[in-house]
């Protein structure tokens, strides 16, 4: 029987780790769709950013109620998750607790990850309280409906199960240690689960192992579940933020970048001695197409950003253009991108690995343009971003589409740069007039 129970657990094990193969293949297939971008500069200062920002939460904190239950639903969550490692080693080999020859280290950590367990309980229905009882603005944007409200509380649920489950095995297992039970030798400190003890023990030795068992796979089976849920989900950040904080802009944030293309325009044209008729494309190729209308013309770390976004809000709760009643909401902007970005991986693989024009565009079928022009690029939904998101590169890419491959641009603009282009001014006096207010 034991062979049996050990024979499932494999083919589980390898259908679960297959199936988040699978999707990381997906993930990576998608994300590579984008225009190639050198994000390897300055590695000690990537380095200290992911540490501080993804690993060290540093940006979460800036709002402490949130941040500090985040960390420990973060922290708790992972670290808990180091007993699937001997979960699994028990389940190939039918052992039990199969580490608990590390003696005083071992209670140590199983009274560590029931601590743990409890204060991930209490942040997990206190992010619930929040999101469904005292209904938090930025968690009811029009973005927010549908889909994306049930993903964050079906994630709350899942992790609140798993920790009862956790608590659950744990506590039958020491029941069944202090009947003496066969196969459950003393291991372990259970400072939490043992308070289960009056309600588990009398049930008696089998039924104990009924419910221990059923825990334990129930335990395993439910983080394979999730760990291949998340990448429907928005708590892809999980194992995006960590590469999303390495490979972000270390730019100073009032900096946009100029398009390499024109720049090589603009010194070829102030340069007497150069041929006017040389290429000037980006790299060793001419450019084809300025800025953005679809999800290909974004570069692969726009496209990364995208599937990391947490939906958590703060972007757009921190826009200035939001918060006067415009459309524009950062977190859509990522959302849009992310959704366009799935289905077009979805159209390559109907059309065995070739994409198939779908007479649709991340412009206009998903963000519209008066979104796109409500931006100020004034940053607040970068420096927000906990996990270094730039919704505003995305939305000034598009811009210069609308700007250089369609003349789209509002009249307003259109004006000034006309103004600029005549006057060397925005304003629409002639350069001899430009002082004449001060006679006034």
């Amino acid at each position: 029987m034991n062979y049996v129970s050990q024979i499932v657990f494999s083919l589980v094990l390898i259908a679960g780790i297959g199936y988040f193969a699978a999707n990381v293949k997906r993930l990576i297939r998608n994300i590579r769709l984008g225009r190639a971008i050198d994000r390897t500069d300055q590695k000690s200062e990537r380095w200290k950013t992911m540490i501080l920002i993804a690993l060290g939460q540093q940006k979460m904190v800036v709002r402490p109620i949130a941040g500090i239950l985040h960390i420990i639903v973060y922290v708790g969550f992972i670290i808990i998750n180091i007993e699937v490692v001997e979960i699994i080693i028990d389940g190939l080999f039918g052992t039990h607790r199969v580490l608990s020859f590390l003696g005083g280290f071992y209670d140590f950590l199983i009274g560590s990850f029931e601590i743990l367990a409890v204060l991930v309980i209490v942040a997990v229905v206190v992010f619930w309280i929040r999101r469904n009882i005292i209904k938090l603005k930025r968690f009811f944007f029009s973005e927010m409906k549908g889909w994306p409200k049930s993903d964050a509380n079906i994630i709350l649920y899942f992790e609140l199960v798993l920790m009862v489950l956790f608590l659950t095995m744990n506590g039958a297992d020491y029941s069944l240690q202090q009947l003496g039970s066969e196969h459950y030798s003393q291991a372990g400190a259970f400072p939490v689960s043992q308070f289960l003890s009056s309600i588990l023990t009398p049930l008696g030795e089998s039924s104990l192992i009924l419910v221990e068992r059923t825990a334990w796979w129930l335990h395993i089976v439910g983080i394979l579940i999730f760990l291949n849920y998340l990448y429907y989900s928005k708590h892809l950040h999980i194992l995006l933020a960590f590469p999303n904080t390495w490979f972000s802009d270390l730019s100073p944030q009032g900096q946009i970048n100029n398009m390499e293309s024109v720049t090589n325009e603009v010194k070829l044209m102030m340069d007497p001695d150069a041929d006017p008729y040389a290429a000037t494309g980006d790299g060793d190729q001419d450019v084809e197409k300025f800025g953005a209308s679809d999800v290909s013309d974004l570069h692969w770390v726009q496209l990364m950003n995208a599937y990391s976004c947490t939906e958590c809000g703060r972007c757009t709760s921190e826009c200035p253009a939001s918060q006067t009643g415009k459309k524009l909401s950062p977190r859509k902007i990522m959302m849009d991108t992310r959704d366009r970005l799935e289905e077009v991986g979805k159209n390559i693989e109907t059309n065995n690995g070739v994409f198939k024009d779908d007479g649709k565009q991340l412009l206009d079928d998903y963000i519209t343009r008066e979104e796109l022009w409500a931006c100020t690029t004034c940053n607040a939904c970068v420096q927000a971003c906990p996990v270094n998101i730039s919704p505003m590169s995305i939305i000034v890419d598009m811009r210069r589409y609308l700007v250089m491959e369609q003349s789209a641009a509002p009249t307003e603009l259109n004006n000034m740069m006309t103004n600029i282009e005549n006057n060397a001014a925005p304003w629409p006096y002639n350069q001899m007039d430009r002082l004449n207010w001060r006679d006034e």
